[in-house]
């Protein structure tokens, strides 16, 4: 049976009038890579203060480890990283000595310390920089300087928020593969992106907050089944009449059909077979056509429809 990592149960925050937190539940397993997502303003950041600790609740429980946290629970703290959206180093310090400094608030055998920092070193690829101070690394180095300096203690629980913000594609892979491979070394992470297809490619599960309320959790399969439309086929073409249009739309399972001047595109809710019935309506009626495409729906398919806003360019 899989261990409950990280479990918040019935979770309430308010700020005067604004209720950030409205009694949010989530458990978290042992070994998961947990997304978690939501639009500005979901109480998303607010969640994840409260899971450290860093702000009081008015309601509720956290428990991580199976204990209960606190303030001044440095046992369980010990066995966190946390990697948050702004940058934390010392602009004086190079290097080596930011990952030695962060990793000696956890470790103080020196041995063990030396060890640690060259591993995290070696982890996110910065072997020719460590005598570079932090103001001469580029933006995606930053990013992985920020990541070692969070993961040199090797925690068991790692925090990630945004960490791909602003970095250039090869850095993105190469914090993305990382991120995979503590995973796959033991760790478990709750990680927060407004990239969905970063949450497609790593994640395990997710969970998708709004309003302070958990509105959906689950893998992705078990979220895309939650909506309505299961399929979209588009199909490149220069013209077609609104006669055969409406046959479309008259087909089993469809949801809706539109042309806009340059492609038809077609949802479907459920059924089999979609792509075959339009596409022979179409050769019935000599309707000339291009490149045709049917997906699945995606994760952004979810969080569009269930909170009617788009999570890419909105701070998380």
């Amino acid at each position: 049976m899989e261990n409950t990592i990280v479990k918040i149960e019935n979770l309430v925050k308010r700020y005067k009038e604004l209720i950030a937190l409205d009694h949010l539940s989530l458990d978290i397993k042992q070994g998961e890579i947990f997304g978690l997502l939501g639009p500005n303003g979901s109480g998303k950041s607010t969640t994840i203060n409260c899971l450290l600790s860093l702000l009081t609740y008015d309601k509720g429980n956290i428990e991580i480890f199976g204990k209960k946290m606190t303030p001044d629970s440095y046992d369980i703290k010990g066995r966190i990283g946390i990697i948050m959206q702004d940058v934390a180093v010392f602009n004086e310090l190079n290097v080596y000595d930011n990952i030695d400094y962060f990793c000696g608030l956890y470790i103080s055998d020196k041995a063990k310390r030396k060890q640690y920092v060259q591993e995290a070193i070696e982890f996110v690829g910065l072997e020719n920089f460590a005598k570079f101070y932090p103001k001469k690394l580029s933006g995606g180095l930053l990013r992985r300087l920020n990541i070692a300096c969070g993961i040199a203690h090797k925690p068991e629980l790692i925090i990630l928020d945004e960490p791909t913000v602003a970095v250039d594609p090869q850095s993105r892979n190469k914090i993305l593969e990382g991120i995979q491979q503590l995973n796959r070394n033991g760790a478990t992470i709750i990680y927060t992106t407004h990239y969905m297809e970063e949450v497609e490619q790593i994640c395990s599960r997710v969970a998708i907050i709004d309003k302070g309320k958990c509105i959906a959790v689950g893998t992705k399969e078990e979220l895309t089944k939650m909506i309505g439309n299961t399929e979209t086929i588009t199909i490149n073409m220069n013209d077609i009449p609104d006669d055969v249009i409406s046959a479309v739309r008259e087909l089993k399972h469809i949801i809706e059909a539109v042309f806009d001047g340059s492609k038809l595109t077609v949802k479907c809710s459920g059924g089999n077979h979609n792509l075959v019935k339009i596409l022979n309506i179409l050769s019935e009626k000599n309707i000339p056509f291009g490149r045709v495409f049917s997906e699945l729906p995606t994760l952004n398919d979810v969080f569009l429809e269930i909170t009617g806003k788009a999570l890419r360019d909105e701070e998380v």
